[in-house]
């Protein structure tokens, strides 16, 4: 099984740039079209927060069109520029999306991995947040299901990056949320999105990453005083091979044309010099 996990795509209205610089329709559709491309074609795609970047109804609509071409079948969570209410109206066709109640949080039974996305988002606040409620949650999805490999995909990394001018955004109580997964060793691996680079750790016995943006990134600074700014690094999304030996492989792919394919032997087996 191949997942393609795309995020932050802050779509805004037609017409507009994001931060009056980044043409993230523009962006998103080169990147529908690049998955549909791949061989092998991914099975499925996440994406994981940040759809639009306003929470707006058109934004949405635009987003849906975008995606429209999109050749897998998709899953969708929210993020902190995401707005519920408009979201769940733009995905009204997704059955797996939750239609009443607060969070948007479901588990995916279907696959080879079980899936569980979970709902961060703080309304009106750039932070995430795994409440109690939350927690409660995802602890009764995971003891239906003790012994599936299990992968959660959410917005806001509950840990640290030593980015400083994310991570007073991330999701508050990860700690609590780490706590649960010692319970649960099921779960192999968190995919996360907010922080727009790539990053990877291991954290509570858990392989935890951040997928880059196809639109824009944020810069890459360790210093304590960093400014928030971004940066328009070759965009990029994450493909998560599933296998049964090892889990989740995961790999970056570039989106845009390098040069195409050459080969590094010819065609007597001789290394090209």
């Amino acid at each position: 099984m191949l997942i393609a996990q795309i995020t932050d795509t802050h779509i805004k209205a037609a017409g507009r740039l994001a931060y009056r610089r980044v043409d993230s329709a523009d962006k998103l559709a080169n990147c529908v079209a690049h998955l549909n491309a791949l061989d092998p074609r991914p099975d499925i795609a996440l994406l994981t927060g940040d759809l639009v970047d306003l929470g707006r109804p058109e934004e949405y609509a635009l987003l849906r069109e975008i995606l429209a071409p999109l050749g897998m079948p998709l899953y969708v969570i929210p993020g902190n520029h995401d707005e519920r209410g408009a979201m769940r109206r733009a995905f009204a066709d997704h059955a797996y999306l939750p239609q009443a109640g607060e969070f948007l949080h479901y588990a995916l039974e279907d696959y080879p991995v079980r899936l569980i996305g979970l709902d961060t988002v703080v309304p009106g606040e750039p932070r995430g947040e795994l409440c109690a409620r939350r927690l409660a949650w995802l602890d009764a999805e995971l003891q239906r299901a003790p012994h599936r490999p299990t992968a959660l995909f959410m917005h806001h990394p509950p840990f640290l990056t030593g980015l400083a001018n994310m991570d007073w955004q991330n999701c508050h109580n990860g700690e609590a949320l780490g706590a649960l997964l010692e319970r649960h060793r099921q779960v192999t691996r968190i995919l996360c999105g907010h922080v727009h680079r790539p990053i990877h750790l291991a954290w509570h016995g858990v392989t935890a990453s951040i997928a880059p943006s196809p639109s824009h990134s944020c810069v890459f600074d360790l210093n304590a005083g960093a400014s928030h700014d971004f940066v328009l690094e070759p965009p990029t999304c994450e493909l998560h091979y599933w296998r049964e030996d090892a889990g989740l492989v995961s790999h970056i792919t570039f989106i845009g044309d390098y040069g195409g394919r050459s080969p590094f032997y010819d065609e007597s087996g001789k290394l090209i010099d």
